[in-house]
């Protein structure tokens, strides 16, 4: 039988101080976990302190160990990513696509929400009584100027009665079927609407050119007290328009004429109000006096 191989390193001097250097990292080691060991179980106060001033010691090279052996781990996955780029940016592309189409779909959905609840509150504000109707077709290139509605003589609607959305006054009633109404817009040659500057009451009248937009004549004499800007709305004169409907803003001075254009334009307005006449609506039948009683007769001595 063979004999066993000495451990001894033999005359080798750095193996016999390499041996010895383990050995006594050995027993340090053994000796100062025995002696954790002790604190732990006598002073765990003293072992909590100890653990939380190793952990900090150590945490700058337990970070840098962790981000090693993350990115170590990730190389697979970055080749991977590098090698499938092109398909994925096509795929991230089409994505932004849609996703940019839904945008501007909700976008137009809260618009026109938006304008819907200011008809409907259009439509709580006003004691008068109304029709609400859609704008189906408008005139935008003839020299008279009107618009259909799909509402007519079957669900109210009459001649003369103020057409006006969320935005401002769109024009009144011209002539009515069954079942459709023509509309005169702001901006016909035969449009006339009493108007005043909402700042300040100053009186005016609005009469339609033909050509989109319409003009404004002060009725006071002397120079013109408009400027671009001004915002023009109903002044309640002739009992025809409800005062204060939004009417037109001015955007240009001639001499004593101010040019405006209407604040509901009929081509990107569908959903409207019909009101009675202000006239009407404001007037309330009196009630009759009732008749007075019949004397009674004399009665006899």
């Amino acid at each position: 039988m063979a004999r066993p191989p000495s451990r001894r390193p033999g005359h080798n001097r750095k193996a016999q101080y390499s041996l010895f250097a383990s050995y006594v990292v050995a027993v340090t080691g053994a000796a100062v976990g025995l002696l954790l060991v002790v604190v732990a179980i006598f002073d765990p106060t003293g072992f909590a302190a100890i653990r939380t001033v190793t952990a900090e010691v150590t945490r700058p090279v337990s970070a840098g160990l962790k981000n090693m052996v993350s990115g170590v781990s990730s190389i697979d996955e970055v080749l991977a990513a590098y090698w499938r780029a092109g398909s994925q940016n096509v795929a991230l592309r089409r994505q932004v696509e849609a996703d940019r189409n839904r945008i501007i779909e909700a976008k137009g959905i809260v618009q026109e929400n938006m304008r819907l609840k200011k008809l409907l509150k259009l439509v709580d504000t006003d004691r008068s009584e109304v029709v609400a109707a859609r704008l189906i077709a408008s005139s935008a290139t003839s020299t008279r100027r009107f618009a259909r509605l799909n509402a007519g003589s079957w669900q109210g609607v009459r001649p003369g009665m103020p057409v006006r959305a969320a935005e401002g006054l769109i024009g009144r009633v011209h002539s009515v079927t069954p079942n459709t109404a023509e509309v005169v817009l702001l901006t016909d040659g035969s449009s006339i609407v009493p108007v005043r500057r909402a700042n300040d009451n100053v009186p005016a009248i609005s009469t339609g050119l033909a050509d989109g937009s319409i003009e404004i004549r002060a009725l006071a004499a002397g120079r013109n007290p408009f400027k671009p800007g001004d915002l023009l709305v109903t002044s309640g004169i002739g009992g025809v328009y409800q005062p204060n409907i939004p009417v037109a803003v001015v955007v240009r001075i001639a001499g004593e004429i101010a040019y405006g254009v209407p604040l509901a334009n009929p081509a990107r307005v569908d959903a409207v109000v019909v009101e009675r006449v202000f006239e009407d609506a404001v007037t309330r039948p009196e009630t009759a006096a009732p008749a007075p009683a019949p004397a009674a007769p004399p009665t006899a001595p």
